[in-house]
């Protein structure tokens, strides 16, 4: 019988941590910005599955959210197996920062490229969906789906969609951290499941998530997809929802995970 898993003590999860930001902090702006690309265009993925559950209007809400919910967990799963730079699991470099492994210039360096380079592999995405007609599924349902999801968030009162954003990357970092756990594909995705499925369920804010989701929306909307009394798609709602998603992200994901658990088994 195989032996079960040994979960590392907190502080040995710590020190897990503290290398992986040690890595992140040696990258070049090159490698960073190319390893960003393909986590935004992970991310992106995760979202175009789950815009696939939501294009089916009959499944009850709490079903459709939590089958939406899983069908993303494909996005960060792909991350953290094959390797790939997230602005939201690298709010966890903070730990680095406050043991003096590095400067904080260095996180906030980081921080700016990756956030840039999940834009674009984000973008990158919403090109080739649109050019594969992605959205025309389900006899134009999908592209339906695209509209409500980013007219839904656009709508949203500015300190919701902030502290959304804390929510959802308390639940990211807590699923990066316990990733740090384990070693195998199989255990990684355990890992990832449940926290990440609960943040899209529950409807919080993922600034890459958005990255998608905000211009395939924008995109479908201006094609002329959705339903005639969805909200309007402005680029500058667009714009307002990813910065305060970004700020909530951070708070939630550098402060309430990172400073805490650093303090907690890191801090000499």
């Amino acid at each position: 019988m195989a032996d079960p898993i040994q979960v590392p003590a907190g502080a040995a999860l710590a020190e897990r941590a503290l290398a992986a930001g040690e890595a992140k902090a040696r990258l070049t702006v090159a490698k960073a910005f190319l390893l960003a690309c393909l986590a935004g265009l992970f991310i992106g993925m995760g979202g175009m599955f789950m815009l696939l559950v939501k294009a089916d209007s009959e499944l009850p809400f709490a079903l459709g959210q939590v089958l939406g919910g899983l069908a993303f967990c494909l996005g960060l799963f792909l991350v953290v197996t094959a390797g790939a730079e997230l602005f939201t699991g690298n709010s966890l470099m903070v730990m680095g920062a406050l043991d003096g492994r590095y400067a904080f210039g260095r996180v906030i360096a980081n921080w700016v490229v990756v956030w840039l380079g999940n834009l674009a592999g984000s973008l990158l995405l919403v090109l080739i969906l649109w050019l594969a007609d992605f959205g025309a599924m389900g006899g134009g349902a999908v592209a339906d789906a695209m509209v409500a999801v980013a007219a839904g968030k656009v709508a949203l009162a500015p300190s919701v969609v902030f502290f959304r954003g804390i929510m959802c990357n308390i639940l990211v970092c807590l699923a990066v951290w316990m990733g740090f756990a384990v070693g195998s594909v199989a255990d990684k995705l355990c890992a990832v499941l449940l926290p990440i499925c609960a943040f899209v369920a529950c409807g919080f804010e993922h600034c890459v998530a958005n990255m998608f989701l905000l211009p395939m929306g924008w995109v479908a909307q201006a094609a002329g997809a959705g339903a005639a009394d969805a909200a309007a798609i402005a680029l500058p709602g667009v714009a307002a929802n990813l910065a305060l998603a970004t700020a909530g992200n951070l708070v939630g994901g550098a402060l309430l995970v990172g400073v805490v658990y650093w303090f907690a088994y890191a801090r000499k």
